[in-house]
């Protein structure tokens, strides 16, 4: 079991601009293609800054008229790599506060951008495809538990697991391990066990 990755959500033809593209061309990009920001790469297909809105708009406002990409772009790119989990472009978009991330493969050129836009479309994942991976990767394969012991039902993301597990402390690890599912909203939890482990479990701490 394993988050998506930023490959596998990624746009791989992305809008791109020169260092020289003017003001007034990057603002007819972005509008254009409905998108936030732009990558400008250098001679050699790498991301060396990003033009957003933010930046046109600062601009703008300080009445420094036309110029071009290399003189607005922010410096440098804050950058994903195909290889990253979503979480991991999830949270670089949150620390510096961007909406877009170029992607760049190990030579350090643009393969694609991944957006927050393509970041919610995980929540958009059907219901069918969220309950076959807590049945089969979730409950079968990682924790062993009998498909006939829980019954997984899923509403817009909503997970709700019912049924009887051998032991209490797997009751905690299933609806976790069941949270971090790409897609799932919420997790219900009207699992019930037939062993408590979890004082076992705590006087065997103590003892060491």
């Amino acid at each position: 079991m394993r988050h998506r990755r930023v490959a596998d959500l990624m746009t791989p033809q992305a809008v791109v601009v020169q260092r020289g593209t003017p003001f007034k061309e990057i603002a007819r990009l972005l509008d254009e293609y409905d998108i936030t920001a732009v990558p400008v790469l250098d001679e050699d297909e790498r991301p060396v800054g990003v033009v957003s809105e933010a930046d046109l708009l600062r601009r703008q406002l300080a009445k420094l008229g036309a110029t071009t990409a290399e003189a607005i772009m922010t410096s440098p790119a804050v950058v994903a790599r195909p290889g990253w989990s979503v979480v991991e472009a999830a949270r670089t978009m949150e620390k510096k506060r961007v909406k877009r991330l170029p992607v760049v493969d190990d030579f350090g050129r643009l393969v694609g951008v991944i957006s927050r836009s393509d970041l919610v479309r995980l929540f958009l994942r059907r219901d069918r495809a969220i309950q076959e991976e807590v049945l089969e990767e979730v409950l079968t394969r990682t924790l062993g538990v009998s498909p006939s012991a829980v019954t997984v039902d899923v509403a817009d993301g909503t997970v709700t697991l019912t049924g009887t597990l051998d032991h209490r402390s797997l009751v905690t690890i299933a609806v976790r391990l069941c949270e971090s599912v790409d897609g799932v909203v919420e997790v219900v939890d009207r699992l019930g066990y037939l062993r408590d482990d979890t004082a076992v479990r705590e006087q065997e701490g103590e003892a060491q």
